[in-house]
């Protein structure tokens, strides 16, 4: 049987000689377009190298590479003396046009309910560092260079070939000791460098401990208002997120029994309860740790700035009351360091941590090991002591300096919580009826970052106003930053600015 002539089709291909893609790049998307669409049947004969290349005036060896993918892709096929033809494995496409419908449903595929819901949860548009008020990032400006630098040297001068290669899941085994070690002496807990996983990151943390100690459907408890970075990871694991209010003592224990009496895991910040600064009392301490042994339940506690108290010594965390084994002690290196550095560290019981370094194994292998191996050595050295010494000073100065802002900048208009006094934030409730979700969106545009006290809650009952970093913020940005503020949240009142639903929808407070 003869061959379908050369369709003309082939004409009407035409070259942007300005476009940033090649040559040889827009004849392939032609012909692929063509034959996925069914504009081009299969069995149909393609004109000749020669053919195209003179026809639209480009070399020959750009049609022939073009051609040579097309066929190592499985578009076209060569007949021996014949020439070239649509692959006869394109007979059974339907030969219709792609619709615009279509077209969009492939750039934007279907995803399940519960990753569209996760996705929601994006962050403000990056970077974010450079923003007045940022929350949850440390005093980049005051990274130790100089002793990273000098470590880092001299790690790579001793050129060690193991730590190129894939390493530990569990985490290099001289960060945990030396972990173990700053543990003891900082945070008063005895732990084995055994029980240490190296994570990237306290989000990981909180995810690895979701899946290992929970199924999806089980119920967790949460702090209302709470982390929302934690909350989106527990939601990831399908689980069951259930808000547990907190006043404060920390949160409400009692409550939280009636609420949800088997619930499998409790997520909490005892020393410094992100965002609102409570810090939990003995009471409240004891009492879910007897949750816990009778539930037959898991703690994490999440200490993310428990080393920085600007008034006494840091408290003791959660884990060292613990007798009965049921609290898992997350720590991070984001808040004393910086957040590039994507290390943290868990403390689980001997008994989990086979599971949990298979869990970290099979997500994404294992930390970096040479910024592991660095970061050992700070340690070691003594210069994370010393590091912390001289933030404890500085942040110290930066959160006085965002008081006394906010007292003369935004007196009767935002109520600054003063007590405790540590972490990296504080909260700043509204004291007019105002809507802190559009006045945040009002303030990035002046390059602040004020993160909406409202979207810290998970249920209808909610404060608004804001969450405040101080830690990344010069003394003397702080009053032009809170003016910027006070403008955005007049601004925010004004008609015609959006829909509060499209506002809500936009904004999702970071860490």
């Amino acid at each position: 049987m003869a061959s379908p002539a050369i369709s003309p089709l082939w004409n009407s291909l035409a070259l942007d000689r300005g476009a940033a893609r090649s040559l040889q790049d827009q004849i392939v998307d032609y012909f692929r377009a063509a034959v996925l669409e069914g504009r081009l049947k299969s069995g149909t004969r393609v004109p000749s190298s020669r053919a195209l290349a003179a026809d639209h005036g480009v070399a020959r060896i750009t049609v022939v590479q073009a051609y040579e993918r097309l066929v190592s892709e499985g578009y076209l096929a060569a007949r021996p003396g014949s020439g070239l033809f649509v692959a006869e494995s394109q007979l059974e496409r339907p030969a219709r046009p792609m619709t615009a419908a279509a077209r969009r449903s492939r750039a934007r595929p279907r995803m399940p309910a519960l990753v569209r819901a996760i996705a929601s949860l994006a962050m403000p548009p990056r970077p974010v560092e450079s923003l007045a008020l940022c929350t949850g990032i440390p005093a980049l400006d005051h990274f130790p260079w100089s002793d990273w630098a000098r470590i880092t040297a001299r790690l790579h001068r001793e050129r060690p070939l193991d730590a190129l290669g894939h390493g530990d899941p569990q985490g290099e085994r001289e960060l945990r000791e030396a972990i173990a070690q700053y543990l003891g002496a900082s945070r008063g807990i005895a732990c084995a460098a055994d029980q240490i996983l190296v994570v990237s990151g306290s989000q990981q943390g909180i995810d690895l401990t979701a899946r290992a100690l929970a199924r999806a459907g089980d119920a967790i408890w949460i702090e209302e208002p709470g982390y929302p970075v934690g909350r989106a990871a527990l939601q990831a694991a399908a689980l069951e997120r259930v808000p547990v209010p907190v006043d404060a003592e920390g949160i409400d224990v009692a409550a939280g029994a009636r609420l949800a009496p088997a619930a499998r895991l409790a997520l909490v910040t005892p020393s410094h309860h992100y965002p609102l600064g409570f810090t939990m009392s003995l009471r409240r301490r004891l009492a879910l740790l007897d949750w816990a042994e009778s539930a037959d339940a898991w703690i994490l506690e999440d200490d993310y700035d428990g080393e920085y108290r600007y008034a006494g010594r840091p408290l003791a965390p959660l884990y060292t009351l613990d007798r009965g084994h049921r609290v898992l002690y997350l720590g991070t290196f984001s808040k004393v360091l910086a957040p590039g550095l994507r290390l943290g560290y868990l403390v689980v019981p001997p008994g989990a941590v086979d599971a949990f370094a298979a869990l970290k194994a099979a997500s994404d292998r294992h930390a970096p090991s040479l910024t592991q191996r660095v970061l050992a050595r700070f340690i070691e050295e003594g210069r994370l002591a010393a590091h912390l010494r001289r933030m404890r000073v500085l942040y110290a100065r930066r959160r006085v300096a965002l008081l006394d802002a906010l007292e003369r900048e935004a007196k009767g208009l935002l109520r600054a919580s003063k007590a405790p006094e540590a972490g990296l934030h504080l909260a700043a409730r509204l004291a007019v009826p105002a809507d802190d979700v559009a006045a945040s969106l009002r303030a990035l545009e002046k390059r602040v970052y004020a993160a909406p006290l409202s979207t810290y809650y998970a249920g209808a009952e909610r404060e608004h106003g804001f969450v405040l970093g101080f830690a990344n913020t010069r003394e003397d940005r702080m009053a032009p930053a809170v003016r910027r503020l006070v403008e955005a949240i007049s601004e925010a009142k004004l008609p015609g600015l959006a829909t509060k639903q499209a506002i809500s929808a936009a904004w999702r407070p970071t860490a």
